[in-house]
């Protein structure tokens, strides 16, 4: 299950949420510092392993 990143445009703080494929799709997440629900995703870069064939 993919980890977003989100961050709060009231308080500044940034958070981790578990969400399926699904769930993100409809989520509204809160702040989990203020309480805040102006909060958007925070783009970050992601790592994919994989197995090596040879």
């Amino acid at each position: 299950m993919p980890i977003y990143e989100y961050r709060c445009q009231q308080c500044g703080e940034r958070f981790e949420q578990r969400e399926s494929l699904a769930e993100h799709e409809v989520a509204k997440p809160k702040c989990l510092k203020c309480g805040s629900d102006k909060v958007t995703r925070a783009f970050t870069g992601f790592y994919a392993k994989t197995s090596k064939k040879s």
